[in-house]
Parts: C-alpha cells; structure tokens; sequence
C-alpha cells in the first residue's frame, strides 16, 4: 500500500504538517488536475510536485531554467534516497542516453530538463517510453513575454502533452501578475482553471527603503544593529569582492559570490555562509536560488532593481524561519539615472545585433545550416576583446537573440569529468602490461570508479592526483593519453557559461528579429524600471506596493516599513514612548487586538509613532502577534 502524502512528508523531510496551501496542491495533483501553484519565496514549492509524485507510481519532469538550481535539488534529492537525475547542455551523449534509459527502465523519480533540451528528438523519444505521473513548470512566470525573466524556450513545452496525453501538469512559480498567471495557463494549454494561490505578504519581513549618499557606512551601521545572518546585493561582480573585503575591513564576518568564480570557489563559500561560517555574503543576483537557509535575518540591496519582481524574489530570501527578518534598499538619485542610462544601452539597434551573431559562427567556427542544439563553452571577454565589441553592448545583444529565439546563453554550467572504458577487461590488461607507466593509474581508476566498463563514471583528478602523489597537470595528460590511445572515453571536466544554438545557423541577412516584440520587450523593461523607482521614491507602506503591483489592491499597511514607521521622518522620542507605551499596555491588557485597530485607537496625528512604537514592544517580547492579534505578555 503506498504511503499517504503526509506520511511521506515525514519520512523524507521530517516534518509533521504541511505549510499553508501545501496539502491543497498536492491533492489537487493526485487528482490528475492541471494544477498552478503561486506561492512566496520560501513557501515551499518543491515540495508540493515531489510528495504526490512519491505517492503514486511513475517519472516526475521538472522543467528548470537554471543548472544550478537543478543540480542542487537532485543533490537535495539524492540525500534523501530519493533517486534523481538532470540533463542539461554541457553533459556527453552517452551519458545522457544512459540516464534516459534509466528514467525509462530503472527508478528514476525526477528527471530535471532544461527546456531547450525538453524538444530534443532523443528526449522526445524517451518520454513516449516513459510512465510520466506530472510534468512539473518550474519558475512558469518564463513562459509569459509579460514576465520579467521570458523565456523563449518555455513556449514549446505544451508541445510535450501531445506525447503524455493523460499528465497532468503542474506550474510553479514566486512572482506573478494577473496576466502573467493568465498567460501561463494558457500556453501550458491548462484544461480548467486551477489556480492555488497564497498571498505574496510576509508577516515577519519589513521592508525599508532609505536614501543615503554613503551607502557603504549606511550598510555597516545597519549590520551592526541587525544580528545574525544576511545577504548584500550589488550589481555587478567587480562590486561584490570591494564591499565583502570593507565589511573585513569594518570586523564583520564577509564573503562574495558570483557566477564568475570556479565551482569549487562557489561551493566552499555557499557552504560556509549556510553553516554561517560566515556571517554576510555579498553576491549578484545569481546567489541565493534554491539555497534553504532559513535564518536570513536582513537582505540588503545596495543598487536599485530593475523589476519589483526580481527584487520580491531576492528580498524574500530573508525570514524563511518566519522570524523577524528586513528587506533594506539603500537608495539615491544616482540609482534612478544608472538604471535609465543602462536602459538605453539594453537594447542596441538591430544592425549591431547581426554583426555580433555573424561573429558568434566565426567565433565558434560554425557553419550555415548547422549548429542547432550544440553548446559552446563561451567566454564573452575573449569573444569581444576578439571583435573589438564593448562588453556590455554584446551582453544586451546576445539578450535579445535569446528572447527572440536564436540562442540560448547560461550561467556557468560546472560538469564533473567522466571516462567510460572502450576496451574489454582483457584488452585493458594487455594494453597495461605494455605500458607500465599507465598501469598505476588504470588501477587507481578501476578501485575508485565502479562500473566504468559498461558507463560514463564521473572521476576527480585532484583526488586521482593526491592518491597516487603527483599533480592534477600530470593526470590530465595521462587521460588524454588513453583517450588517444582508444583505451577510454575521457570528457574533462567543464565551468565555463554556455552558448546553445536554438535554432541552425544563419546568413546574418537571413537573422529575423521581430520589430514588434523587440519593442515590446523594451516597452515592457521600461515600465519595470519605472515601477522600481516608483516604489522607492513613494511614501506609501512599502509592503502595499507591491502587493498591489503582484495585483493584492486591498492589502492593509503592515507596520513595519520604514514609512509606517516613520523611519525617513521623526523620531520616537522618550516622553512619546512612555505614553503611548502605556496607553497601549492598558489596551491590551483588556482585549487583544488587530494591528489597524489598536492604531485606529489613537488619533491620526499619532498614527506613525504608534507604529513605531509597537513595533519596539514586539522586537523587546513586550507584545507578541498570535493569529494577527497583538497580545500583552509582560
């Protein structure tokens, strides 16, 4: 009998309950419904596709944008003794045709693709093989030209239900508006209307925004009352290094992150910020997907974002333990004006976009006609330095031929090195009796990876090179020996960002850019702009924006913003406090009560500094909210 899902949340997680909303999703899948699932940054998405495909029988999809992120859900998975697998652009054919026939006749639970490799014709073959019990969207707002972070790619996986007839699917995503969830359905070609949604306000989050010329010693003084531990948002990479060695500098524990940096690098700082090694890690917005680090306690944006989307999603990594937690933009003028003048250069003129694709086929030395589905390791410093493009035209370039369909450009994609043994075990014996100097490390690869006769077997030459007290160079060599010798299959191991042809190549004359959505798309990315700077410069509760731009319109003020508080204004000063601390004590002392209802208590006149004040009274345990009421507990 297959275990019930709140039992397999207990045995795979350890948790006794489902979070809000949880329960209702899973059921809604179990019931073959096409499901969508909009839930907050730590609402606990993940859960809600892999608990009721482990109570059924057969392979969950999951569709991910992000490598990273894939690669640290089956490694999530995988520590459960949950068996999962990811295929993404970087990885050799055999081994990717192995790991589909075990999606086909093993006991793969989740196969993790990304969507370029979804419409792949051996993917495609596979899945009509495959007992598939849901095809899971995961960040579905990519699928939507209305979103922030469209995807083309993500537009042809509805083309998969016409291979799993009988899925369901399921759509997962933080940030979305109105239209965006209607676009979303609609091009997962949902069969009813299924809409599973929380709302996207975080009770223990305060969001502040503060206008500081000296951003820096702003920052220092905010970590220094702030205890415990947080994330510095800058953006760019150059950034993240100045501002992590000021915090050292300033005695606080700092690191930085980006996707610039070797695996090994990202790995060991990842893990000693989750361990809170360290304290501050200072990152792009590429830190921070996926990560399950409950205890955040502040998130700082040291620039302005160009989408309230991408800020929700960056600031909602912090209070994922449901304690209080701040979301802090430092803000100035200059930042509104950077952000235009980028703006502009985001979308060069449609000339220069076809010399910088005519360059690419020379770059990576492709033929017309060819090159659809292959991936290139692609350094963009090397490629512009080669052609004399500045950096950040090419970059705005290489954007809009993937928005319009013609590449795919990802993230450093980090692949470990495999071999797999061409020859038979007697061949390999012969081969090793004539060549002794290769014999050692023949051994030490037969005693530290099983199977590599019949598979691809991941190796590490660092720790080939430790075992038998050489270096990594020499073993490198060897390997590239045997391969030239025919003794192995040798695919060295890859960290570069990869450039992935969607479509065969073209004559640049032929490249098509679309004039329509090429203005749309730069429309669209002006009126993102124009809402961030809007939300910072607005003396409105902060926590309402953007509630009402993720369309919540009758959210009430959270009481915790800085313009709720009053932080940008006056002071509570000590008489003010002493009266209305009491007044409020009174008050509670009879009866709990709502935030709103006691402030609407007081006149409006005082309506900031009673704010202020109960905010004071919850962050010293004085008060305490239960169930939205305040309560009196000293």
């Amino acid at each position: 009998m297959s275990l019930q899902p709140l039992d397999i949340l207990q045995k795979y997680w350890g948790y006794t309950a489902f979070r809000p909303l949880q329960e209702e999703i899973i059921q809604s899948v179990l019931d073959g419904k096409d499901t969508l699932a909009l839930l907050p940054t730590g609402g606990g998405k993940s859960i809600c596709f892999q608990v009721p495909v482990l109570a059924q029988e057969g392979i969950c999809i999951v569709i991910s944008p992000l490598i990273a992120l894939m690669q640290d859900q089956v490694q999530n998975l995988n520590k459960r003794n949950i068996n999962a697998v990811a295929i993404y652009t970087g990885m050799h054919y055999r081994e990717i045709d192995r790991m589909l026939d075990n999606c086909v006749y093993g006991n793969v639970k989740f196969l993790y693709l990304s969507p370029e490799r979804l419409t792949t014709d051996i993917v495609r073959e596979r899945i009509k093989k495959m007992n598939v019990s849901l095809l899971a969207v995961d960040e579905a707002h990519c699928i939507s030209q209305w979103g922030y972070d469209f995807r083309p790619p993500y537009m042809q996986i509805a083309e998969i239900r016409e291979l799993i007839p009988k899925t369901p699917v399921m759509a997962l995503t933080a940030t979305a508006t109105k239209t965006v969830v209607e676009d979303i359905q609609k091009r997962l070609e949902f069969k009813d209307g299924n809409i599973f949604q929380q709302s996207f306000a975080r009770e223990n989050l305060a969001y502040v925004v503060l206008k500081e010329e000296d951003k820096f010693n702003k920052m220092l003084d905010i970590l220094r009352k702030v205890k415990g531990s947080g994330i510095v948002y800058a953006r760019n990479r150059r950034k993240t290094k100045a501002i992590a060695q000021f915090l050292l500098k300033n005695r606080i524990s700092a690191d930085f992150y980006h996707a610039g940096l070797k695996n090994a690098d990202r790995s060991t700082k990842q893990k000693q910020w989750i361990n809170n090694q360290c304290r501050i890690m200072v990152a792009t917005n590429a830190f921070g997907m996926g990560i399950d680090k409950p205890d955040v306690r502040v998130v700082i944006h040291l620039d302005l974002p160009d989408s309230l989307e991408a800020y929700f999603q960056e600031a909602g990594r912090g209070g994922r333990d449901g304690k209080k937690a701040f979301a802090i933009l430092l803000y100035n003028n200059n930042d509104s004006t950077e952000l235009l003048r980028q703006y502009e250069q985001a979308f060069p003129e449609i000339d220069f976009i076809k010399q910088v694709y005519q360059a690419l086929g020379s770059y990576f030395q492709l033929a017309i006609g060819s090159g659809i589905g292959e991936g290139f390791d692609f350094d963009i410093v090397d490629f512009t330095n080669r052609f004399r493009f500045r950096i950040f035209n090419t970059y705005s370039a290489l954007k809009i031929l993937a928005k319009a369909g013609w590449i795919l450009l990802t993230e450093a994609v980090y692949v470990p090195s495999s071999l797999m043994f061409k020859v038979n075990k007697e061949q390999l014996y012969d081969y090793q009796i004539r060549n002794k100097r290769l014999d050692i490390l023949i051994k030490a690869i037969l005693r530290t990876s099983q199977g590599a006769f019949n598979n691809f077997v991941k190796i590490n030459e660092f720790q080939l090179a430790r075992l038998l007290k050489t270096n990594e160079s020499a073993i490198h060599n060897a390997l590239v020996l045997l391969k030239k010798d025919e003794i192995i299959d040798y695919n060295p191991q890859k960290e570069k960002p990869q450039l992935i042809y969607i479509k065969e190549r073209v004559d640049s004359n032929n490249l098509t850019i679309d004039k329509d959505q090429y203005h749309f798309l730069k429309d669209r990315q002006l009126q993102n702009i124009n809402a961030a700077i809007q939300y910072a410069t607005t003396e409105k509760c902060r926590s309402q924006q953007l509630l009402a731009y993720f369309d919540e319109k009758d959210a009430p003020e959270c009481g915790k913003c800085d313009v709720d508080l009053g932080t940008n204004k006056s002071e509570l000063t000590e008489e003010d406090f002493k009266i209305l601390g009491n007044a409020i004590y009174k008050i509670l002392k009879k009866q709990p009560r709502g935030v709103q209802e006691l402030v609407r208590l007081f006149s409006s006149t005082k309506h900031k500094r009673v704010l202020k004040t109960i905010d004071f009274l919850l962050d010293n345990q004085y008060i305490e909210r239960r169930e939205n009421r305040l309560h009196w507990i000293k």
